[in-house]
């Protein structure tokens, strides 16, 4: 998924309690979802950043260089301004962007 297109908010903002639990039926089961989902994202983005970055990155072992590379900066600053994983997790969630299941809701089978 494309995180740079995402209409999720750059700030937090208070939302319906109500309203995240109207899908599940349950506010917790709701936000365990939200948190799984956000840790993918997260995820997702911290190997992005780290694969542009490492073709800036030198190595050598002098400790003494600093190397400030412009489109290095550049990049991270674009990252940092993109939205946290958990409001674009919960963007997808209220959009019904995330696929569910509970699999003790979904078997007819009853375990002990």
């Amino acid at each position: 998924m494309d995180y740079k297109k995402t209409k999720a908010a750059n700030s937090t903002i208070s939302r319906n309690i109500d309203q995240l639990a109207e899908e599940t039926g349950n506010i917790y089961e709701s936000v365990m979802i939200l948190a799984k989902r956000s840790n993918q994202i997260a995820s997702e983005l911290k190997e992005e950043l780290n694969q542009k970055l490492s073709e800036f990155a030198s190595y050598t072992d002098n400790l003494e260089e600093v190397f400030e590379n412009r489109e290095q900066i550049e990049i991270s600053k674009f990252y940092e301004r993109l939205p946290k994983s958990t409001l674009i997790a919960t963007q997808e969630f209220i959009e019904k962007g995330i696929y569910h299941r509970n699999p003790m809701k979904d078997s007819r089978k009853v375990r002990f």
